[in-house]
Formats: C-alpha cells, sequence, structure tokens
C-alpha cells in the first residue's frame, strides 16, 4: 500500500487571501452546506466523492481546489482519498468553524432553504446522548442487561476518539435529510465543469 502524504494544511487568512483562485469544494450533507458554505463553493459529499473524481479532476488541472468541512476532519479524508486518484488539493485548518471564529462570514442562500438543518456533530452528539438515556432508562425500568446500550454507545464514542473516525456520523449520513438529491449532484457536477 502506498503511503500518502498528509493533505496541505492551509490557515483561515491563507486560505481567504486566495479564496478567488480555488475551487471550493465542501464536502459536508447538504443540511449543513445550506446552514452556511464559504463563498463560491460547490456541495459534493463526502460520500459522494468518487462520482465526482472526473470532475474535479478537471477542476485540479484549471487550478487549486480549496476542499472543506465544519472542522477538517472530512476535508483530511477526502484529500487522502483525491490524492490517491491523484488530484492534489488543499484543505482548511478547523473547516468552516474556525472561518466563522476568525470573524468571516458563510454564504446563506438568501432563500430560505428547507433542508437546512443541524451540523452533523449536533446531530450525533443527540444521538449518541438520547441513546445513553435510552439504555439507562430501560436498563434501570425492565432489566439490567439494557445498560449494554449505553456501555455500547460509549465504547464507540472512546473508539471514535481514539480513531479520529465516526461511524455514527457515516450511519446518520445515510438518513433522507442527510443526502443530497441526484438533481443537486448534477448541478454541482455542471458547475464543476465550467471551471
Amino acid at each position: 500500500m502506498t503511503h500518502l502524504p498528509p493533505p496541505v494544511t492551509l490557515g483561515v487568512e491563507q486560505a481567504r487571501t486566495r479564496l478567488h483562485e480555488f475551487t471550493v469544494i465542501d464536502v459536508r450533507t447538504p443540511a449543513e452546506y445550506a446552514s452556511g458554505h464559504l463563498p463560491g463553493a460547490v456541495n459534493i459529499p463526502l460520500d459522494h466523492l468518487r462520482r465526482a473524481l472526473p470532475e474535479i479532476r478537471n477542476a485540479a488541472e484549471s487550478g487549486d481546489v480549496l476542499v472543506v468541512c465544519a472542522s477538517g476532519a472530512r476535508s483530511e479524508n477526502a484529500c487522502r482519498l483525491l490524492a490517491g486518484h491523484g488530484i492534489t488539493t488543499a484543505t482548511l485548518s478547523g473547516g468552516t468553524g474556525a472561518w466563522t471564529a476568525d470573524g468571516h462570514e458563510l454564504h446563506t442562500p438568501a432563500a430560505c432553504d428547507t433542508r437546512a438543518g443541524w451540523s452533523m456533530e449536533r446531530q450525533v452528539r443527540f444521538t449518541a446522548g438520547a441513546l445513553v438515556l435510552l439504555g439507562l432508562v430501560l436498563g434501570l425500568l425492565l432489566h439490567p442487561a439494557l445498560l449494554v446500550i449505553s456501555a455500547g454507545v460509549a465504547g464507540g464514542l472512546v473508539f471514535s476518539a481514539v480513531t479520529d473516525t465516526c461511524g455514527m456520523a457515516v450511519v446518520l449520513g445515510k438518513l433522507p435529510h442527510n443526502r443530497l438529491p441526484a438533481a443537486d449532484l448534477d448541478s454541482a457536477l455542471a458547475e464543476l465543469r465550467t471551471r
């Protein structure tokens, strides 16, 4: 197996001053993207990246590509995947969270987008907390063996922190409200072809 170098990581100011030079690809879920994204960013969720390889390769040949997400973790994974296919990209250190923390605004569509919703991180925290609470309640009311639900979630959270992965986010990303409609993906791919 070939070892890929870590992706090029840009700080917020580096990215901001060069933003006009980049094709910006936002790999968050459609709901996260609709709640606010870097100006000019195109939404290609992480799980659709392979389908977009030809268009991203074309954009990379025409100029620099910046991949962003909420915190930088998903965009690093995306950059590694793209590097494995011979596409060099950069990522924004700290993602859109760092962008807004540094005082820069995110672009939000003028029309109210009904898909705008919770960030993936918030969905994971809610689901994990609800499952722990459910396990505790069921363990106390029905049978102590049901406490294993809470223990399983706790173990999953520790594993997630140690490996810097999140299985729960992968599962939640497959829910309908987190999926990119085919028409939106086709529009995003068409936009990439024109860059």
